[in-house]
């Protein structure tokens, strides 16, 4: 696989990106048919890496916005975005926002046909190349990477809609527009077992493999599928009665990540994302070389800087205070609201743009008449900018600009971690280990967390309930960004409490002096149905026995 981007095979792969009524069906291409693809061992190879392309990112992912921009992480400065239906409950089945529905099942279309042309192959083309044995060293282990991206395709369906068709053969036009919906729980017993079987055959790392290609599926990354899929299947939407035998399911899957040994936290929080050399990456998606990302959310007042996802007050107000680790609101905490940015998590400096913080050497001044600030046009809503995944270095100079290549994350050690904190708390609490391999507690796992960031463990003698708060907290802070709190405010069902969205009112005075005042930006529209999304009406015409997700 090459570094910068995926081989794509574009006359073969042309019928696999057709409309919702073919996502599931074949039609051999103009220029090979699927006997030429699949007696080459490069054509292979293309095709394989092509399903690799169905990987997400959320860099800008929905009309030029971060999936945050609809939680209560963020607000997207442009009000003619689609990602505004989100928030104020302008979508529906007949205007579907981020249905992924045929993408997803093209991808796991395409898994499906490698799985069963590639069978058997040994490519007698190329048999008396000098490096046959390499070539086939590798293909060994393109099955398995198709198992597991048909997993994850899986994974991203049901986080979205629920209940969904499980179909791992190929199907003809009719056969797919008559297929019927399998429980969720059933979706994710085919995830686990999938992960626990090509774990067993995925290496840890690419670098004794024949020509060392990183960026594959890893048996870390089939470990980490499989314990967020756990995870989510433990949490309240999935779990009504709370069965206790799914958390220790999600805590036991994660602790096996752990286990491997083959992660650490990165030193420096920073270095997490858009770094192919992170200590804690698992599993990434990798961009070529651009500055799209930037041009979206540079801060406006900067060369090129359009502005785009901005961070809310809500999330600011996440962010502890360093010396004590308590919220902002808890009494002794040492906050300081005149200076309500000394002192706090660092993760915070290293996440958002606020009033003083510097950036291309140049102080950010978003009080209202300042360079970044109101009543600039584009300017800020919240009074903050983006700074996680925004690469500082990219230029926008219209002379000479620059670009990078980007690697939006997917997996990584630190979600691990929390993940097996969460499971544990709702099993044992916060501070008592369970039978082997659970000797962890769920507090030791959070404060390996907090300690490379710099903050201090959790008090002592904390609820179950109290810790899940806290913990949820430290979740949303450590992985803010990275495409959880939209996904982790639906599985909580906790969308209700998310529909207040402040910012921060910053004005300077005649003497220069900076003031501070808290401000709602937006009302938002909840309500229960929204965490799953709708099946696009044009579906359910396709296929009557599909039916439509309650609410919608």
């Amino acid at each position: 696989m090459k570094f910068i981007k995926l081989f794509i095979v574009c006359a073969l792969l042309l019928p696999l990106s057709w409309s919702c009524k073919k996502f599931l069906d074949y039609k051999e291409a103009d220029y090979f048919n699927k006997d030429q693809v699949f007696f080459s061992f490069n054509r292979s190879k293309n095709f394989l890496n092509n399903i690799y392309s169905y990987l997400p990112t959320d860099f800008n992912s929905i009309d030029g916005a971060m999936r945050s921009s609809a939680s209560d992480d963020a607000v997207h400065v442009w009000d003619l975005s689609a990602i505004q239906r989100f928030n104020n409950g302008n979508w529906s089945p007949l205007q579907t926002l981020d249905d992924q529905w045929g993408r997803l099942y093209t991808g796991i279309r395409a898994a499906n046909l490698f799985l069963k042309e590639s069978d058997g192959q040994t490519f007698e083309d190329t048999r008396y190349n000098d490096n046959y044995a390499q070539l086939m060293a590798q293909f060994k282990l393109y099955p398995y990477e198709a198992r597991f991206l048909r997993a994850f395709f899986y994974f991203e369906l049901i986080k979205r809609y629920g209940d969904v068709p499980l179909v791992t053969t190929l199907l003809t036009e009719q056969e797919a527009n008559n297929v019927s919906k399998t429980p969720y729980d059933k979706v994710v017993d085919f995830i686990v077992s999938e992960c626990d079987e090509i774990s067993l055959y995925l290496p840890i790392s690419y670098k004794s493999i024949p020509g060392a290609e990183t960026g594959r599926a890893t048996k870390g990354a089939a470990l980490a599928l499989k314990a967020r899929a756990l995870l989510y299947a433990a949490s309240p939407l999935h779990n009504v009665e709370n069965g206790q035998a799914k958390w220790i399911a999600a805590a036991t899957a994660a602790k096996a990540i752990i286990d491997l040994k083959s992660y650490t936290l990165d030193k420096d929080y920073a270095n997490i994302v858009n770094n192919l050399s992170s200590t804690e990456l698992i599993f990434e998606t990798r961009q070529a070389a651009s500055n799209t990302f930037e041009r979206a959310n540079f801060p406006v007042g900067f060369e090129g800087g359009n502005t785009g996802t901005c961070p809310t007050q809500n999330l600011v107000d996440t962010y502890e205070m360093q010396a004590t680790g308590k919220g902002i609101d808890e009494a002794g905490s040492g906050y300081n609201s005149n200076d309500p940015y000394q002192g706090r998590d660092p993760r915070m400096s290293k996440t958002i743009l606020y009033n003083g913080s510097l950036w291309k050497n140049t102080i950010v001044q978003c009080w209202y008449g300042g360079f970044n600030g109101e009543p600039t046009e584009n300017a800020t809503k919240t009074g903050y900018y983006l700074k996680k995944y925004v690469m500082e270095s990219v230029s926008l100079s219209p002379v000479s600009p620059t670009t990078k290549i980007h690697v939006w994350v997917l997996f990584r050690y630190g979600e691990a971690l929390l993940n097996y904190a969460e499971a544990m708390n709702e099993v044992y609490g916060p501070y008592t280990a369970g039978p082997a391999p659970l000797q962890m507690t769920a507090n030791e796992a959070v404060k390996l967390v907090r300690s490379r960031a710099g903050m201090p463990g959790f008090p002592a003698g904390m609820t179950k309930e109290d810790f899940r708060n806290k913990l949820r907290n430290e979740r949303r802070v450590e992985l803010a960004f990275e495409d959880h709190r939209f996904w982790d405010i639906r599985r909580w069902k906790t969308g209700s409490s998310t529909t207040a969205i402040y910012g921060v009112e910053v004005t300077k005075d005649n003497s220069n002096s900076i003031s501070y005042k808290r401000k709602l930006v937006e009302t938002r529209v909840w309500d229960d149905k929204m965490n799953l999304y709708p099946i696009s009406q044009n579906e359910l015409y396709l296929n009557k026995g599909l039916a439509q997700n309650p609410g919608w």
